[in-house]
């Protein structure tokens, strides 16, 4: 599960790095999140897009994954992500 964050959104993939393909992925600009025009790279949308991510992911068969934050501290966002994630199944 690799996490990117902009100024402006939130993205997420499943990378299988055995065969070098996008599994699944979620983000704040993804069709299927509910007012997305109002999201934006922070806490709440962080939450949201862990909670889509998770739905992703469950529906491709992945249950464990590897939380590659990019450098990024856990804390704020990517906490709340990682949260949200938990919570809707995913087991890191």
């Amino acid at each position: 599960m690799c996490v990117c964050f902009t100024g402006k959104h939130i993205y997420v993939q499943f990378v299988d790095d055995e065969r070098g393909v996008t599994m699944a992925s979620a983000s704040t600009r993804a069709k299927g999140l509910a007012g997305r025009e109002q999201l934006k790279a922070n806490v709440a949308s962080a939450s949201a897009v862990g909670k889509l991510a998770a739905e992703a992911a469950r529906s491709q068969g992945i249950t464990a994954v590897v939380f590659d934050r990019g450098g990024a501290k856990y804390h704020g966002k990517v906490e709340a992500l990682a949260k949200a994630a938990r919570e809707s199944g995913l087991q890191f």
